[in-house]
């Protein structure tokens, strides 16, 4: 009977570990590959005054000029957007390049963010979506 107690405990302990993880920020990365360009994009902090993303830009057909000051927006799950605080990147060209988008952060918890991000050239916005906790 102890070895379930046990089990049991070291279950529980790992699925908090998980779940605090995920509360205080730490969100998966994710990627879309269009127009043989990746773009991935990982949440680096969402709580405090300013919530960062990192963004890898990939290629190996065309240089990589993305201004995300001009062409990124973060919605908020009551469909607010909002304007990037500042981009800190390599610099334009090439074909491999990465960044921080810095958000001042909003006034409200947030359930749901998305950052959208338009691409010259591209039909539609990428978007990548996260659902919080």
């Amino acid at each position: 009977m102890s070895r379930m107690i046990l089990r049991t405990l070291v279950l529980l302990s790992a699925v908090a570990a998980w779940h605090g993880a995920f509360a205080v920020g730490i969100l998966a990365p994710q990627a879309s590959r269009e127009s043989a360009v990746t773009v991935k994009v990982t949440p680096k902090a969402l709580t405090g005054p300013m919530w960062e993303f990192e963004v890898v830009f990939d290629t190996h057909t065309q240089p990589l000029n993305d201004d995300l000051m001009k062409n990124a927006v973060l919605i908020l799950a009551d469909g607010t957007q909002v304007t990037p605080a500042s981009w800190q990147a390599d610099p334009p060209g090439g074909h491999h390049r990465k960044g921080i988008l810095r958000f001042n952060a909003p006034v409200r918890a947030q359930s749901m963010v998305e950052l959208r991000i338009t691409r010259p050239g591209e039909a539609r916005p990428r978007s990548f979506k996260w659902k919080r906790e």
